[in-house]
Formats: structure tokens, sequence, C-alpha cells
């Protein structure tokens, strides 16, 4: 049956949504449309007073006047010149009862809800009430279509527009390196658990020497602050570790190494009966 299912009157300029019909339809394609309604109304500033975007058997129709825009989905079937005459009447009544001071300070979304009843009113009228009983209107209606055309769009094309407005990009994707950290050495965990146990020793002594301080003398004071302070750094050892214990073992081999593999300095021993036979020789 072709008919207006959905109507609302939405803000121009941010696209709030001031009132709307308390209709409740499950159809899949229809809640779909009505996400594209809203992703309409929100660049309505871009586009002619009057336009219609179809799609999933459903044609959204729009219609701007001053501050406000009435919106309206009905069935494909339903006439354009009817829609438009639905949305101009909407129009009316909702211009004669808020003024133009309270569309624009409203904050809320659906701050003029009760307006409700009259959309479901003139819904109604539009819904069961031949074309002939409205006839000066829709020759007025055809009149202005006639001279300017509604804009056409597809409920594609708005999604699209909308992501644009918003700042949104086309997202590309791809596979991103992958990046895996080196595994933990068993030197590494060797050294993390001894200062884990060297700073808890030496919290315990603190604590300890801190209890007997304070209840003989004070002179030990300065051996709490330093055990308590050699605590501190363990810890902070542990957190901020940056570097693997193993990677300052690793040059202990290579310079044994090198020590091992260089050649080793020739000592040349002279018999010293050699010697005196070559001095003489020489004189």
């Amino acid at each position: 049956m072709s008919m207006i299912l959905f109507a609302c009157v939405v803000r121009v300029r941010d696209g709030l949504p001031l009132s709307a019909s308390t209709d409740f339809h499950l159809n899949k394609d229809f809640l779909e449309c009505r996400k594209r309604l809203k992703a309409l109304s929100l660049i309505l500033a871009q586009y002619p007073d009057r336009g219609t975007a179809t799609g999933h058997g459903f044609s959204i129709h729009f219609h701007s006047a001053g501050d406000i825009a009435c919106m309206g989905i009905c069935s494909s079937t339903y006439p354009t010149i009817m829609a438009f005459c639905f949305l101009e009447e909407l129009q009316w009544q909702f211009s004669a009862s808020y003024d133009t001071t309270s569309i624009g300070l409203a904050t809320r979304p659906y701050a003029f809800l009760e307006f409700d009843n009259i959309i479901q009113k003139v819904k109604h009228l539009f819904n069961y009430t031949n074309c002939s009983q409205m006839k000066n209107n829709l020759e007025k209606i055809q009149e202005e279509l006639k001279f300017h055309p509604p804009v056409l769009l597809k409920l594609e094309d708005t999604e699209l527009m909308n992501g644009m407005v918003n700042g949104h990009t086309e997202i590309h994707m791809g596979s991103a390196p992958t990046y895996r950290m080196q595994p933990v050495t068993p030197l590494g965990i060797l050294s993390l658990v001894l200062n884990i146990m060297c700073g808890a020793l030496n919290l315990i002594r603190g604590v300890h020497l801190a209890e007997y301080s304070f209840q003989e003398d004070h002179e030990g004071v300065g051996n709490v602050i330093a055990f308590l302070l050699s605590s501190l750094a363990c810890i902070f050892q542990v957190s901020f570790r940056g570097t693997d214990p193993l990677l300052q073992t690793i040059a202990i081999p290579e310079q044994t190494q090198y020590l091992r593999h260089r050649e080793p300095k020739t000592v040349i021993k002279v018999d010293k009966s050699e010697k005196n036979d070559q001095v003489q020789q020489g004189r």
C-alpha cells in the first residue's frame, strides 16, 4: 500500500531533530532508510529547497523553508506531488506553532516532541484522503515543481556525502608490519629475581632497624634511610631496566677470544760463549 510511513522536522543548519512521528516499523529496509534520512539531514544546507532520495523500495522527500526542513519517508509508489504537498503542510503547521527564536535556541534533540500529534493528524489526512479533495494544493505544488524540480539523489550518495562533510576519508586496508619482541633470556630472569629479592631484604632490614632505632636511640636513622634508599633503587632498577644483562656478557668471551688468538712475542736466547766468539772475531 502506498502511503507516508515516517515524518520529522529538523533544523537546517546542523540537522538537529526537532520533532518526529512515533512510528514503529521493524522492516530492515525501512530501518536502513531511517539511518540514511538522519545522514541526509546533516547536509541539507548543501541542497536546494526540495529533493528526493530513492532506494530500498522507499523514497525520502525533504522540503526546506527558512530555519527548518520537513522530511518524510514514503513507499516508492506514493506520488511525489502528494509527498511534497504533505511536507509543505507540515512546514506551515510547525512555523505557526513555534517562532524562529525558540527554534534557534533549541539545544537538545526532539525539543518539540509534542508536535508529533499534529504530524500524526496530517499524515493520516494524506494517507486516507483522495487527491481530488486537495486539488488546489496539488495544482500549486505541481506548478512549483515544474519550474523548480526537486534534486534527485540515491541513498548511497547521502552516506558518501555525509562522510565527506564530517571529515572522514577513505580507509585503505593493508597489512601492517609485525614486530616481535625478543624473548627474555634466563640470565635476564635471574637478574630480575635477584633484584626483587635484594629490594625485599633491604626493605625488611630497614623496617626492623627503624623500629629498633625509634625505641632505643635515634643514631641509626641514617642506616634506616640507607636501607630504604637501596630498596627503592632495586625497585627502580627492576622497573626501568633498559638493557639485557646478556649483552654485557657477550663482550667478555669476545675479548678473551681476541687475546687467545694474539700471536705471542718471540724471544731469542743467545748463549754467552757464542756471544764472546762473535766479539773476538769482530776484533
